[in-house]
């Protein structure tokens, strides 16, 4: 007998508080600016445990228009924006390219809390792309080495040959430059910061940019 979806989701529990701390979030506390609130609740669900916090949702649009999502990992956030890294040939690199605009989000269901950002993308200079690729693991290395990014693959034992000569170059060159390799760093335009609660009464804070500064509003939940 096959699994049913349907009950799977049925017997679901939402933020067990066996596992999950739901805590409270006060707007009229929250800085004027985004970004040392996202770094207070990014300390706070590490804390707390959190699997891979670093991961978002990252969303982009073809030529067309037409949306697309994956998941990605965070390389920072500073004053410059937030930033993640692909290679420029990749589809997400071929999606900013023609349409440089993006939205990530992050959920950290330890605190149900979510974190929504969108605004423009632009790559950094080549230097910085391939000074963050460098500072990171051998793995991650080998895999950018391996190129060829959401290409058609023939077959599984491609990827493995391909692969192990990565690995080999990325240990015994560890500063192996990748052309093709690039930071992007999304400047928000817009930061919403989402606490749940278990009676559904959600708080939803939103900033908004506006010139030089942060204008700040609750949403309905």
């Amino acid at each position: 007998m096959g699994t049913d979806l349907h009950e799977l989701l049925r017997s679901l529990r939402v933020w067990d508080p066996e596992v999950t701390t739901l805590p409270a979030f006060d707007p009229t506390t929250a800085p004027a600016d985004p970004l040392p609130l996202f770094t207070t609740w990014f300390a706070d669900v590490v804390a707390a445990g959190q699997t891979e916090p670093h991961t978002m949702s990252l969303a982009t649009s073809d030529a067309e228009g037409r949306p697309d999502v994956r998941t990605v990992m965070l390389h920072g956030a500073d004053a410059d924006g937030w930033s993640f890294a692909t290679h420029v040939t990749s589809r997400k690199g071929a999606q900013l390219t023609a349409r440089p605009y993006a939205a990530l989000g992050f959920y950290w269901p330890v605190h149900g809390r979510q974190v929504r950002i969108r605004g423009p993308v632009t790559a950094a200079p080549s230097g910085q792309g391939q000074a963050d690729l460098h500072a990171r693991s051998t793995g991650a290395l080998a895999a950018a080495l391996t190129g060829r990014q959401s290409e058609v693959l023939t077959s599984l034992d491609e990827l493995a040959r391909v692969s192990q000569a990565a690995w080999e170059r990325a240990q015994g060159e560890p500063e192996a430059p990748v052309p093709s390799w690039t930071l992007y760093r999304l400047r928000p335009q817009e930061v919403e910061f989402f606490q749940g609660d278990v009676r559904r009464q959600h708080v939803r804070l939103v900033y908004r940019r506006e010139e030089d500064t942060w204008a700040r509003e609750l949403l309905w939940p």
